[in-house]
């Protein structure tokens, strides 16, 4: 009988630390989600805004090329 607090305290020990690791696991991965969301964010707004200047810049590009005689059409 000596033997079975030795094996439940230790028993304890793993339970608890096993219980911990995942918690802070837990508690660490769900702050880096959330800051690759706001990266994922900020990087698809940037590229919304350079896909519509980009486009701007080219209607700009041809108006000016029509208004000063350009011959713009496709061969």
């Amino acid at each position: 009988m000596g033997w079975v607090p030795v094996v439940f305290v230790i028993f304890k020990i793993f339970v608890l630390g096993a219980g911990m690791y995942y918690a802070i696991k837990w508690h660490y991965d769900r702050e880096d989600r959330a800051q690759r969301a706001a990266v994922l964010r900020t990087s698809g707004t940037i590229a919304a805004v350079f896909v519509v200047s980009i486009l701007l810049l080219g209607l700009f590009t041809f108006a000016l090329g029509g208004m000063l005689g350009m011959d713009l059409r496709m061969p």
